[in-house]
């Protein structure tokens, strides 16, 4: 971490100008109380910009210490050889961190401190005689910024290299580290020139996997750690090349964040699982439907590769949602950027299933977990909705249409149900369409939507469904599917009442349709089921009730018991 030297010398001007509401303004010469303890200050020179040093930053300071009477009792000026220490942890007298810490980089100060501050009672023997104020000349040269990165002192950590960019590595991902690990009085613990562990897993000890969400690629810190994030009470024996580590050891572990493997879950459910391997190019990504080329290799937990494509011949091509390769690749592929090369781990709903799958160089048993190395070479986007006219957004969203159809016919509901998502995107802003156009949009609109509702219906996502239903029936309120299909939703969520307000409804506008008078009779059905639990449920509380009652009054009636005198 850098040293606080960067900051444009502040004019006399800006001073008297800055406005501190915690340290009071002080002109050379002057002498101000810091806090309400007795700490006294004078500024003999000022400072350099603005900052002031954190608790826990490294501060180098000279200083001169002397009794009140002018007996110098310690010197680092006298020895030509600064004093480093971290502020605000306890390791130097309070009065110097209350003081140090209201310093910029450059200045010059003496500090008048109380015993309560410093060594109280007691004092110092032989130098410095109990309840005695000190006073002590003090130039703050600079300051390394040493952060507190747990905040309750467990683990301080002093940057010796910059890393690079921003990001920092999270608990799913496999950082490569350099480590070395020592005792307070330097006894060598553990070194190694190269490991990786998954983060949230940690290593060696807790403080590691602390560290190392803080820090960016190619950095390199010491860390100052105390026994509850190294080894506690119990220490550790030695094994093997490492040292032992004694009960309550505080450790100093110089650590070098190599490198790191970005891992993340594509999917809520946890059940795939992409490990970066190369990092991709730009920005952009695919998305559902674009044409991709990819290199892929597909294996067994075992090892066994069940498939490969685009490595002995030209990449492989293939369409998102066409069906062409499982689920868990097509969902993962549209993570990716162009050039990235990816490790994807995919559990069996994502994959091939309960059955068994024979492939172009394996069978794949059932139930298997399976794993991809994946390396996107490119993709080619269709025509973004922007880019078309209104004849062309029509068309586009008709064909898309189409297609969900043909999907919903072979069972693939999900797929179908994307296809028509994707066909209202087209059309979904038709302010600049004509009337005859904005008249096309409102019918695809509404076949698209029910169509949806059918899908989530075969899927069971019965609230999606209702609320499909519901932005068909804003468009045509008398629409005979969408009250049916709507119906049936509220059913699945026992929405009862709602249900059957639908139900009549459709059957007042279409009163022959044998579809609703099926589904009235399924609801009827439903309704006196409910019922039944109803009153069975409220008679069980009834009767417990009564059975308390009855309880209650015979205690009641019973004599009180005599009290001896």
């Amino acid at each position: 971490m850098r040293e606080n030297t960067d900051h444009p010398k502040a004019s006399n001007m800006e001073e008297a100008t800055k406005v501190d509401p915690v340290n009071p303004i002080i002109r050379v010469g002057e002498e101000r109380d810091i806090g309400k303890d007795g700490l006294k200050k004078k500024l003999v020179k000022e400072g350099e910009g603005w900052e002031t040093p954190d608790i826990g930053d490294e501060v180098e300071v000279h200083y001169t210490g002397t009794l009140i009477d002018g007996t110098k009792f310690d010197s680092s000026r006298d020895r030509e050889t600064p004093f480093k220490f971290n502020l605000g942890v306890g390791q130097v007298i309070k009065g110097w961190d209350e003081g140090i810490k209201t310093m910029k980089k450059g200045e010059n100060a003496i500090f008048n401190i109380p015993p309560e501050l410093s060594y109280g009672e007691s004092g110092s023997p032989p130098t410095i005689p109990p309840n005695a104020t000190l006073q002590f000349d003090m130039e703050l040269l600079s300051w390394t910024s040493v952060k507190d990165i747990c905040r309750d002192g467990g683990i301080f950590k002093k940057i010796l290299v910059e890393g690079e960019k921003r990001q920092n590595p999270k608990d799913l991902d496999e950082a490569f580290v350099k480590y070395e690990v020592c005792l307070e009085d330097g006894t060598l613990v553990s070194k190694s020139d190269g490991v990786e562990f998954t983060v949230g897993d940690g290593y060696f000890c807790p403080a590691f996997a602390k560290a190392v969400k803080t820090m960016k690629r190619g950095e390199k810190v010491l860390l100052t750690v105390r026994p509850q994030y190294a080894f506690g009470e119990d220490g550790r024996s030695a094994s093997g090349s490492e040292g032992a580590v004694p009960p309550n050891a505080m450790l100093h572990i110089t650590l070098e964040l190599v490198s790191w493997k970005t891992v993340a879950h594509i999917t809520k459910d946890n059940k795939i699982k992409k490990k970066i391997l190369k990092e991709g190019k730009g920005y952009d990504r695919p998305s559902s439907l674009y044409s991709l080329l990819v290199k892929l290799i597909g294996k067994l937990e075992d090892g066994k590769i069940f498939v490969k494509k685009g490595h002995d011949e030209e990449p492989f091509e293939f369409k998102v949602d066409e069906g062409q390769v499982v689920d868990g690749l097509e969902k993962t592929v549209n993570t990716m950027k162009k050039a990235e090369h990816a490790l994807i781990t995919i559990q069996p709903e994502y994959a091939f299933g309960s059955s068994e799958s024979q492939q172009e160089l394996a069978v794949v048993p059932a139930n298997s977990t399976v794993y991809y190395e994946v390396e996107l070479v490119s993709f080619v986007k269709e025509k973004e909705s922007w880019e078309m006219n209104a004849p062309e957004k029509i068309e586009t969203a008709m064909k898309k249409k189409e297609e969900g159809n043909a999907l919903f016919k072979t069972g693939y509901y999900e797929r179908a149900s994307n296809r028509y998502e994707k066909a209202i995107r087209y059309i979904e802003h038709d302010y600049s369409f004509s009337h005859e156009e904005q008249q096309q949009c409102k019918l695809l609109k509404v076949t698209c939507n029910l169509n949806n509702a059918a899908c989530q219906l075969k899927l069971k996502d019965y609230k999606q469904a209702e609320e499909l239903c519901t932005k068909v029936l804003e468009l045509e309120s008398r629409n005979v599917k969408a009250l049916y299909r709507r119906a049936q939703a509220y059913i699945q969520l026992v929405d009862l009442d709602l249900a059957e307000a639908d139900v009549k409804k459709a059957l007042e506008i279409d009163p022959n349709n044998r579809d609703l008078k099926m589904e009235y009779r399924v609801l009827k059905e439903k309704m006196r089921e409910y019922n039944k639990k109803d009153a069975q449920f409220y008679g069980n509380i009834f009767a417990k009730m009564t059975k308390l009652e009855q309880s209650t009054t015979t205690k009641q009636d019973r004599p009180a018991p005599m009290i001896k005198a």
